[in-house]
């Protein structure tokens, strides 16, 4: 790790400020690991944020909402234009949050409802399904010897699965995933005035979907998400059609966009460390770790958002009331403190489960369980049906330009053909 006078003279890296930035993908790790050395909490003059590197401050910020709120986390990183603003206010898009930006008591009242629907009981009870539709993709590819895994597998499976715990029909799930596209761009990318009028107009698509799916369920009730929570508040809980279209609006992104890049980020490490598939073919119940250890050393989300509402202190550094802050989890799960050997791939590691890839404290991701069923039943099934899977030689991995989330833009695989 950079530290003397010569080895900071063979760093690429003196100025944090300058030198960070947020939007590049690709590997940020030799960034974040000169970073947790040298400055560990720096302020960004290209985002007018402080950015916070170390694993123990990045625990305590998530831990103190009271100090450190979640408001900013899903607000738009570049402010709308005015024709995007005018397309979503005429389209009456007036989507606030599901949960990750709301605080108590909003948070924690709708947060118990819907862990009550969507929580351990009812994934289980869908592992077959889950198992049938990673089959399913499989079949589609398995004969050829060659595939994107990204598009062709990753893609869709998670979304599948999602929604069928929401009650999305198949045929709308291009819809779905290509609103969630905008949405992640709108929210986490770097867009021009031009380029977020089409977006715009997606998330007031969105929106609309999500609230004629509660209207829908008022007059025909069914068993799901959305079914089970129209339910519970006819029956008196306290929760409004605009909030169980938030929820939604939530679930139909983080629920399966994250999963996605959660199986292609994992796919890619385990083929490059080709030791490390080998050993979960031998030895299967390997598998649950290297789902913690893919969500330690790759995580899909790598930077989270926070505001500090009141004059605080982070790591010993003064950060000022109304400060954004961005928390850098992808630094902070490979932090020398916390990791033995951190930078090293590793199936078998005892310390994995200490990542921080869901958050923490009040905010920790609700669906959580369900991503590591997902990816554990697709590691089962691939191992078993494609073990000569192999990464196609010549490709470069392009990641998309955001601050937050890790996506691979495609993932060729190849195997050998009976």
């Amino acid at each position: 790790m950079p530290g003397s006078a010569a080895q900071l003279a063979r760093c690429p890296y003196h100025d944090a400020a300058k030198d960070f930035d947020p939007f590049e993908m690709r590997d940020p790790f030799p960034f974040y690991e000169w970073a947790r050395a040298e400055a560990p909490v720096f302020f960004s003059d290209e985002l007018k944020y402080y950015v916070v590197a170390r694993h123990a401050d990045i625990k305590a910020v998530f831990d103190d909402w009271r100090t450190f709120s979640s408001e900013n986390a899903q607000a738009p990183l570049r402010p709308m234009c005015e024709e995007g603003r005018r397309i979503m206010r005429e389209g009456g898009f007036t989507a606030y949050s599901g949960l990750s930006a709301r605080v108590p008591p909003d948070h924690t009242r709708i947060r118990k409802l819907v862990q009550g629907c969507f929580g351990p009981r009812r994934f289980r009870a869908i592992e077959p399904e889950i198992k049938a539709i990673v089959n399913q993709a499989i079949d589609a590819f398995a004969g050829r010897g060659h595939a994107d895994f990204f598009r062709e597998f990753a893609y869709d499976v998670p979304a599948l699965v999602l929604f069928k715990l929401v009650g999305i029909p198949n045929m709308d799930v291009p819809r779905v995933k290509s609103w969630a596209v905008s949405r992640a761009l709108l929210t986490w990318g770097d867009l021009s005035d031009d380029e977020q009028i089409e977006h715009a107009r997606n998330m007031v698509e969105y929106w609309n979907y999500c609230r004629d799916l509660v209207r829908q369920r008022h007059d025909d009730p069914t068993d799901d998400l959305p079914g089970d929570l129209v339910r519970l508040q006819k029956d008196g809980a306290e929760i409004s059609d605009e909030e169980i279209a938030g929820v939604l609006y939530s679930a139909l992104f983080a629920g399966h966009e994250t999963t996605t890049t959660l199986m292609a980020n994992g796919m890619r490490e385990l083929l490059q460390r080709r030791e490390n598939w080998e050993a979960i073919i031998a030895e299967p119940k390997l598998i649950a770790n290297a789902v913690e250890e893919t969500l330690r050393f790759s995580p899909s989300i790598v930077a989270w958002r926070r505001r500090a509402l009141k004059d605080a202190e982070i790591g010993g550094v003064p950060v000022p009331k109304d400060s954004n802050i961005l928390l850098l989890i992808g630094s902070a799960n490979r932090d020398e403190s916390v990791f033995s050997a951190p930078t090293r791939f590793d199936v078998r590691r005892s310390d994995a489960r200490s990542h921080l890839a869901f958050g923490y404290g009040i905010h920790t991701c609700v669906g959580q369980q369900l991503a590591r069923i997902e990816f554990a039943i697709a590691l089962g099934e691939l191992t078993r049906r494609l073990p000569s899977l192999r990464l196609a030689t010549d490709q470069t991995i392009d990641f998309v330009h955001n601050i937050s989330f890790r996506v691979p833009t495609a993932l060729r695989i190849e195997w050998d053909v009976a």
